[in-house]
């Protein structure tokens, strides 16, 4: 396997906007740190298994990112996002074997926690006349199993959490994460769930304290945040398979835009959600196809991201036999 020196040497982005918003973007803070996790993840999981085959390592993405109105930022605009698909996308992938990078918006839905309550620290906690902490009797196996997946996730070292908050942050993590994967070739795979902002204010041009609100109405212009799928594809970890998402309100126009996106972009698949019923039903588009995957209704506690993560893998495993004989 080769060895991750100077990665930075390894960033190319033939988009100059791209190039711009690197550069004027404020530094990844504990980048050194960062880097250093990711090379000891990927060190370990990606190595042969008995059968010569290497092990899988999937980038998944939940949460929104922020855009910062000021560099000392007490405003900011926000991505709606629960981070719930990731989430549950994440137990999915590392049941089905996959080591799982888990770039995550911090204070969103984690792995193994979709199950417990929002305030579980209190609902799921009791303490009675000086005894110790006991987890309360009703949420007592949510709490068990929530407990052992994620230690055992950990424990094995198939599972890196990394945080982000702003646009900067993000695509910053995930330069580094897909350059860093490079390596990893067809094996690798990116589930870019995220709700990444479309518009962000240049860092050159914010204000450094908080806007005052005494000065009147607020008039300020966003630029645009490039698109940074295509060059993942063809120049980041042109080898990993790539899958990435589009919700839109209106149906009448997602498997438009999500068909778009798939050859623009060059993914190998679009998730397309309907805001109202991306909790029961979502679209995989394919360059030649289009597959419903659905909730078993049937099933308690069932949720679509289970089949979703199946066909997944099943297609990945595809493109890695294709990939090999070519």
């Amino acid at each position: 396997m080769a060895a991750a020196n100077h990665i930075e040497e390894l960033y190319v982005a033939s988009d100059p906007k791209i190039k711009e918003f690197f550069d004027s973007a404020p530094p990844l803070q504990d980048a050194a740190d960062i880097k250093a996790k990711l090379n000891e993840f990927i060190q370990r999981n990606f190595s042969t298994s008995g059968d010569g085959k290497a092990n899988r390592i999937v980038c998944v993405t939940s949460g929104g990112t922020t855009v910062p109105l000021e560099k000392r930022c007490v405003r900011y605009i926000d991505n709606f996002s629960s981070g719930h698909r990731g989430a549950a996308s994440t137990e999915y992938f590392l049941k089905s074997g996959y080591s799982v990078i888990f770039l995550y918006r911090r204070g969103t839905c984690q792995p193994f926690c979709r199950d417990l309550p929002e305030n579980a620290l209190l609902e799921c906690l009791t303490y009675n006349n000086g005894s110790n902490l006991q987890v309360d009797q009703k949420s007592a196996d949510v709490v068990k199993r929530a407990i052992t997946e994620h230690q055992a996730a950990v424990a094995g070292g198939s599972l890196l959490k990394l945080p982000f908050t702003t646009i900067f942050e993000y695509l910053q993590m995930l330069q580094l994460v897909a350059l860093l994967l490079r390596r990893v070739g067809p094996s690798a795979m990116f589930y870019l769930a995220a709700a990444v902002s479309d518009f962000y204010v240049p860092w050159e041009s914010m204000t450094m304290h908080k806007i005052q609100s005494g000065s009147g109405p607020l008039d300020m212009q966003l630029a645009q945040v490039p698109k940074m799928l295509s060059v993942v594809r063809t120049e980041w970890a042109p080898l990993a398979f790539c899958i990435s998402f589009k919700l839109e309100t209106d149906k009448d126009i997602l498997l438009e835009k999500a068909g778009m996106a798939l050859k623009k972009y060059g993914m190998h698949m679009v998730v397309a959600n309907e805001l109202l019923t991306r909790k029961e039903e979502v679209i995989v588009v394919l360059l030649n196809d289009k597959i419903s995957v659905r909730r078993e209704k049937s099933e308690a506690g069932a949720d679509v991201e289970n089949p979703l993560i199946k066909l997944i893998v099943e297609r990945h495993s595809e493109y890695i036999t294709a990939s090999s004989s070519a």
